[in-house]
């Protein structure tokens, strides 16, 4: 992206924090560098924990009074905002994030999907009704839930790999529900999660119902997580991380979504075209940098072969490059420790006999789509997350085989499974332990709308997705009458 385009955009001011109304600045600045050409993006405000306190504050004494018609009203408002701005708002994922252009236009249009989905669900009624004579014990009565918004505030800690779009899965459920939010966005792509935050503003959003604070994690994130007005966390991002919240809650509620290692399955009758499609779609999207991504391709070893060398050809004509160029398919990395990481990994498991038949070429930030196949499954490159666009291919003899390798890894969140025999489908449905089993399709696949999230390290078994979210971001209470 030129300095022109970036001053058009006005991404190099300094951005304040969004606490109770107004942008406040602060002495101190933590500075967004685009990982393509190292050129500075913006400076957001450091945050203390004064500042964390005070936006607590705020949150906890405010009370939300909006109804369901004028809070489905502000996100209708802010989704049609949102549409208008596609283009500036997908330069901005880009910048900061190295995501392509492609990409980050794809997250705009699934940040509108929450917000439509999130406008809709709020005027749903959430109650049931539940008559009381149904046994000899009971009475004429009737029990009628209600669901209500916490006491106290909400947390929400979001990672750089959806710039916005992990954004608006905190916020849209919160506001929904008539919530107070004190959301920390990543401090890698901060600039993405203010300017949504603004949108639902201008849309009619209290201010004091999302506030914004970023800053240096170790410095703040620990007022985040005990403050006594806080009544529930949600996390999005590392295992490690997401233990460390765990084990610093304390009687909260939490809701984790970690990460994931997710297979791609072809069996022995797949169409290996579509497979291969699949393969390196759910590989390479996002630059690899998804927690649904194809992290492991297993495959049957009767077509191990020809669905490699389609594999190999796909992943050979995926553009990338530059991510604001509109032909490439894909970006950077998130920066350049990262695509280290990667080259690291795929060069130790080559080292342990993995053969690299693509890629593993980096410049800075930017790490070729790679193909590896006689990998063993206790390979670093596949035993743990390999958050980037790494397709490693490993052979099974039979669906037990097959089952027993998906299964082998710490991670539950999610699969995709290539076959036209449903007997096989349906045991991979129900025998592989993950959150989501999707039939000739990615991993990744889902709407915004449905439940979504994992087991093991990949989470607790709480989901995301709209409907869901706002289950967790609601106290249910009863009453009951006389009827």
């Amino acid at each position: 992206m030129s300095d022109h385009r970036i001053r058009d955009s006005a991404l190099y001011r300094i951005e304040g924090l969004r606490i109770g109304g107004e942008q406040r600045r602060t002495q101190r600045g933590l500075d967004v560098f685009n990982p393509y050409n190292g050129e500075r993006v913006g400076t957001v405000a450091a945050a203390s924990v004064e500042d964390v306190q005070r936006a607590i504050a705020i949150g906890h004494a405010y009370r939300p009074t909006l109804s369901r018609y004028e809070r489905a009203a502000i996100l209708q408002r802010a989704a049609a905002l949102l549409r208008k701005r596609s283009e500036e708002a997908s330069d901005l994922i880009t910048a900061e994030s190295g995501l392509s252009k492609m990409d980050s236009l794809y997250e705009i249009g699934r940040v509108c999907d929450v917000l439509g989905f999130g406008a809709s669900e709020v005027l749903r009624d959430d109650g049931q009704v539940f008559s009381c004579d149904l046994t000899p014990h009971g009475k004429k009565r009737k029990v009628i839930t209600m669901r209500e918004p916490l006491l106290g505030v909400i947390t929400a800690i979001t990672p750089f790999n959806h710039p916005m779009n992990q954004v608006a899965h905190k916020v849209v459920p919160s506001i929904a529900t008539n919530n107070r939010m004190i959301l920390k966005p990543s401090e890698k792509v901060p600039l993405s999660a203010l300017y949504f935050a603004d949108l639902l503003y201008e849309a009619g959003l209290p201010p004091q119902m999302l506030q914004v604070v970023t800053g240096d994690p170790p410095e703040i994130c620990d007022e985040l997580l005990t403050h006594a007005h806080v009544d529930l966390i949600t996390f999005t991002g590392g295992v490690g991380i997401g233990k460390y919240i765990a084990a610093k809650a304390g009687y909260r509620r939490i809701v984790l979504e970690l990460g994931g290692n997710d297979p791609l399955i072809v069996m022995d009758d797949a169409d290996l075209d579509k497979a291969s499609d699949l393969a390196v779609q759910g590989s390479y999207k996002n630059s690899g940098q998804r927690c649904t991504a194809v992290k492991r391709m297993l495959v049957h070893q009767a077509v191990a072969d020809s669905f490699t060398e389609q594999v190999v050809e796909k992943t050979r004509r995926w553009r990338h490059g530059d991510p604001a160029d509109r032909t490439n398919q894909m970006g950077t990395v998130i920066d350049e420790p990262a695509a280290r990481l990667f080259e690291a990994r795929v060069q130790e498991a080559i080292a342990h006999g993995a053969r690299l038949l693509a890629g593993n070429q980096r410049d800075g930030a930017l790490y070729a789509p790679t193909v590896l196949d006689r990998v063993q499954p206790g390979m670093t490159v596949v035993s743990e997350e390999t958050f980037g666009p790494v397709s490693p291919i490993i052979t099974f003899k039979n669906v037990d085989e097959a089952i027993a390798i998906a299964n082998g890894t710490a991670f539950g969140l999610s699969s995709g499974v290539c076959t036209n025999r449903m007997d096989v489908a349906t045991r991979l449905a129900q025998e592989l332990n993950v959150g989501t089993v999707n039939l000739w399709e990615v991993p990744g696949y889902r709407i915004e709308l449905t439940p979504f999230g994992g087991i093991k390290d990949s989470g607790l078994g709480y989901k995301e997705g709209v409907q869901e979210a706002m289950k967790s971001f609601t106290n249910c209470k009863t009453f009951t009458l006389p009827w």
